[in-house]
């Protein structure tokens, strides 16, 4: 692609593989964003659902570090994303793209753990369709760059 015809680059964007990719990254970027950004302005309400959710698990006194945790991970997935979709449009290269889906998957797996410890199995069936997104995403993302 080259950024001096951009009906050239166009044209290879919205081939099924680069589109694809672009899409998945985006649907990733706006997920992990929005998640840790409604957890950073609030904490507090996060914080005590959370501790009511594991109360009675093994979990519960370890609720505000993973709160803490969850948190940075989630913002850093949508971040490397959102850099990752930048780069796929301007180099259609997938390395930030691929790293930040690979956290994102990290992110799903530890949630659907906690849910799962909670015994919240509605809760850890509804993430089934975001780890799918995201380790099908891993895949767009491997192969050429």
């Amino acid at each position: 692609m080259t950024a001096s015809d951009p009906s050239s680059m166009l044209t290879e964007l919205l081939q099924p593989l680069p589109f694809a990719r672009c899409a998945a990254t985006a649907m990733l970027a706006i997920l992990f964003l929005q998640s840790g950004l409604d957890k950073v302005f609030d904490f507090r309400g996060n914080l005590e659902w959370l501790t009511g959710h594991f109360a009675k698990t093994p979990l519960r006194g370890f609720v505000h570090p993973m709160l803490l945790t969850i948190t940075v991970l989630e913002k850093l997935a949508g971040i490397l994303c959102a850099i990752g979709l930048v780069q796929l449009v301007a180099q259609g290269s997938t390395g930030f793209a691929l790293w930040g889906a690979r956290l994102a998957t990290l992110n799903i797996v530890m949630l659907f753990l906690g849910q799962r410890v909670a015994k919240d199995y509605a809760g850890a069936a509804s993430l089934v369709p975001y780890f799918l997104l995201c380790v099908g995403t891993v895949l767009l993302m491997a192969g050429t760059p």
